[in-house]
């Protein structure tokens, strides 16, 4: 059976550069992906789903491509303690434990902060897909996170470029980046405060809220390709909507590259305050349609 594409290259496009522009920014490219949608008179399917998370892959590429050094580059091992006795086996492991984490530490840190959304992406992954389909629950989620917004800096405005990121510290803004779960709340926005909660600047906590979203992009990409792929006919599904994927990830990719290279320069002289505002004028504009009876619900 042949399947028609469901998106138009000009469709495609739109959206790719929607979440290209918004991914690392603390506004919701979920939220703003699925008022797109709407716009363009998007339905909502099994494949329109996969495609508006499928492309963040583009994104996260963005990046590794931005930050490859940081993602390559191995700590050089040092010797933790010169007195091991070489045939104490319990001493020696241990030796070697450390080495290893030593040696690994940015790939630890990353892995310990990407746990917590992936234990709660999985157990609530059915909810989240009835959730990404409500435009109220993005223009809610808009205004309450651009109030944060407002007050995150005046917050969080003692922390000190000289705290170290560790294992502790790392997964507490795993657990932060689980309320981006809910449409609107924004992954960089709730990875950003988790990281300035933790005494990090600005600047450093996006950087860490970045580098979090390849791991936890990437298993989001994976993990919903796999379910279209399993799903009945979703491999010619696929098949046929290939080169749509293909261009949405282009476009995603070169979108973000200039994205987080703005953001990084404004967010370090600026702070958060204009994200708030945008947040608060684009959610309170959604609400005040859907008051006076506009049906903005994806059908």
């Amino acid at each position: 059976m042949y399947y028609m594409e469901e998106l138009s290259l000009f469709q495609t496009i739109i959206i790719a550069i929607v979440e290209g522009l918004t991914e690392f920014l603390p506004v919701s490219s979920t939220g703003h992906m699925i008022i797109t949608q709407h716009l363009l008179g998007v339905p909502s399917s099994d494949f329109v789903k996969a495609f508006t998370v499928i492309i963040q892959f583009g994104a996260i590429l963005s990046v590794v491509v931005l930050y490859w050094k940081r993602f390559f580059k191995l700590n050089k091992c040092k010797i933790f303690d010169t007195n091991i006795v070489n045939n104490n086996r319990s001493a020696r492991w241990i030796e070697y434990g450390k080495r290893f984490l030593y040696k690994y530490d940015f790939y630890w840190k990353l892995l310990i902060a990407f746990i917590p959304a992936a234990f709660f992406g999985l157990l609530f992954s059915d909810k989240i897909d009835e959730m990404l389909e409500s435009v109220t629950v993005v223009a809610i989620m808009l205004v309450i996170g651009g109030i944060v917004m407002l007050f995150v800096d005046k917050w969080f405005a003692k922390s000190s470029s000289n705290q170290e990121m560790t294992p502790k510290k790392a997964f507490c803004i795993g657990l932060f980046q689980c309320i981006a779960m809910i449409p609107g709340v924004s992954r960089s926005m709730a990875t950003i405060v988790g990281g300035m909660a933790q005494k990090l600047t600005r600047k450093n906590a996006a950087e860490f809220s970045f580098f979090l979203a390849v791991p936890t992009m990437f298993a989001a990409t994976a993990y919903k390709l796999l379910k279209l792929v399993t799903s009945e006919n979703g491999l010619q599904i696929l098949q046929d909507n290939i080169v749509t994927l293909i261009v949405g990830n282009v476009v995603a990719f070169i979108v973000a590259l200039l994205a987080i290279k703005f953001f990084i320069s404004f967010v370090t002289k600026y702070g958060f305050k204009a994200f708030g505002y945008y947040r608060i004028i684009v959610g309170g504009i959604i609400i005040i349609f859907m008051l006076l009876g506009y049906n903005l619900e994806i059908d």
